[in-house]
């Protein structure tokens, strides 16, 4: 239910800040917003590892939208903040997040009742809605919008009236499962981990980056910034018959997308890892796709990386993954560290 748009998560970031306190030696939030949980060692000696460190990823924020410019009559033009079309979130009730406070709004694609004189009406028509046909409708002044802090700039999100998880049998669905499923996985991984902290020989630094949908900025400032040469991305893989890819328990190991293929030797040893904890993994090459991972790997800030991710239906949609896909991930994962080397 936390709203946690790219470069402005503290809600997210506050919930999951309680969580890692209960399994890491420490936590902090770097001054690029990252929110990082240590889990050390024994093999240290007197404060320094000898050994290399690993770098476990997974984001805080969410798909989005900001606004533009605010109209004369108090509605907002927006646009995408992160990989995402308006049919993602369709017309619905949003929250504003303005400076000093939460306003409510809708966000519209306008009436359907149109004729060709009409040009957005159209575009609704046909299904090519584009983010110049929406906007989102207030019903405050102009006037009274900039009091608030509402300017180019302010985030908008689908409110927490349309948050609500929904079960569908052995399954659950709801918005931004990406990438609050493997933020679940990587606290859960976590706890496994210090569970079984005398097997670690290396530090785990489990890292809830920030803006990883529109620029992978937090994840590229803490590949600079903390230890280690390998980098593992944690995420939604997208179930797709393109892929091969099957909506089950199994996770996906990716092997490479836009931005990078990932280290073959680090990809083995996921999957080693998973077939150990009982589980048949599923490899992809998820072409229209990119992680944290694989853009520090690109931009040379990580020697190496890889991707394992929970089997997800309607990505940067109304996703769908199966409970124990999060926790066949968090399994393989602690399993994955315990044996890094």
């Amino acid at each position: 239910m936390a709203r946690g748009p790219g470069g402005q998560e503290t809600e997210v970031r506050a919930i999951c800040r309680g969580e890692l306190h209960k399994h890491c030696d420490r936590v902090w939030t770097d001054p690029g917003g990252n929110l990082i949980g240590i889990i050390e060692t024994p093999l240290r000696k007197g404060g320094i590892s000898s050994v290399d460190s690993i770098r476990v990823m997974a984001h805080l924020d969410e798909i989005a939208m900001v606004v533009k410019r605010v109209e004369e009559n108090g509605t907002l033009r927006v646009v995408a903040l992160g990989g995402a079309n308006p049919v993602n979130f369709g017309v619905c009730p949003v929250d504003i997040l303005a400076e000093q406070q939460i306003l409510p709004g809708v966000l519209s694609f306008g009436s359907m009742h149109a004729t060709a004189e009409s040009p957005q009406g159209r575009d609704v028509q046909t299904g090519a809605v584009n983010w110049q046909d929406v906007h989102v409708i207030t019903r405050l002044s102009a006037e009274d919008l900039k009091s608030a802090g509402v300017r180019p700039g302010t985030r908008v999100v689908l409110s927490q009236h349309w948050r609500k998880p929904w079960r569908v049998g052995d399954a659950v669905a709801a918005h931004f499962l990406d990438d609050r499923a493997p933020v679940l996985a990587c606290l859960q991984a976590a706890a496994l981990v210090a569970s079984r902290k005398q097997d670690l020989h290396c530090d785990v630094y489990f890292v809830f980056t920030t803006m990883e949908e529109e620029s992978n900025a937090g994840a590229m400032y803490a590949a600079r910034t903390l230890p280690g040469t390998t980098t593992i991305a944690v995420e939604v893989g997208p179930v797709m018959s393109e892929y091969g890819t099957q909506l089950s328990a199994n996770p996906i190991i990716s092997t490479g997308d836009m931005k990078a293929y990932y280290t073959r030797a680090v990809c083995e040893q996921l999957q080693h890892a998973a077939e150990r904890c009982g589980f048949e993994p599923q490899f992809a090459l998820l072409l229209d796709f990119a992680s944290d991972a694989s853009a520090v790997l690109s931009n040379g800030v990580s020697a190496q990386a890889g991707c394992i991710a929970i089997p997800t239906e309607n990505t940067h949609g109304y996703e769908m993954i199966l409970m124990e896909g999060i926790t066949a991930c968090a399994r393989t994962l602690s399993e994955y560290l315990s044996a890094f080397r």
